[in-house]
């Protein structure tokens, strides 16, 4: 299953690309490459994306739950997922984070970055299946992975149906993994190590 991010709108925005160092004319429009620019771009490199796997805390800053996503797939199957997305020309890592999660996990969610976040992993998704633990049929995408604590109140938007928050253990599960797209399951693992929370 593919790296699953809102791709741009065909309709919207200037599709003529910006000399190098200028920002696009609408930079805050996702679309400023068209569909054929953006396969085209896929195709010629890897592309860069920030994954983001939001967590609740305690009083004492122990992580407790782990947030994960319910999507449906465009042929009506049911996924899990964590927050995902490029990061657009011109944009920093900590802003293309906190527009992701915005888009994602709605405005309230508040969630806490720091000045300069740092990925507990850098996942790279590969197009042929078994070159790494993580999947995207379109394109070689790398991924900087981040755990990313939120306080508010988190209510999904673009095509996620839901956050479902899931214990540390249950999050590690087998069953939950299965259900992860792209090899997610992998990466939920990876976070909880990073976290000293797997057992």
């Amino acid at each position: 299953m593919a790296v699953r991010t809102p791709d741009p709108d065909p309709d919207g925005g200037d599709d003529e690309l910006p000399e190098f160092g200028e920002l696009p004319a609408d930079a805050s429009n996702p679309g400023w490459l068209s569909e054929f620019e953006l396969a085209e771009a896929r195709r010629r490199m890897p592309m860069l994306y920030v994954e983001a796997i939001p967590v609740r805390t305690d009083g004492a800053g122990q992580v407790t739950e782990i947030g994960i996503l319910l999507r449906s797939t465009p042929v009506g199957e049911m996924t899990r997922t964590i927050v995902s997305g490029r990061v657009r020309f011109g944009e920093t890592v900590r802003d293309a984070l906190f527009r992701h999660i915005e888009n994602d996990l709605g405005p309230m969610a508040f969630p806490l970055l720091p000045p300069q976040p740092l990925p507990f992993t850098v996942a790279e998704y590969f197009p042929l299946p078994g070159v790494s633990a993580y999947h995207d049929e379109r394109q070689h995408a790398v991924s900087l992975a981040f755990v990313v604590p939120v306080t508010g109140t988190c209510e999904p938007r673009q095509d996620a149906l839901e956050v479902t928050w899931f214990t540390p253990e249950a999050a590690a599960s087998d069953d939950v993994a299965a259900e992860m797209e792209g090899g997610r399951g992998t990466l939920i693992r990876h976070a909880l190590a990073s976290l000293g929370l797997l057992r």
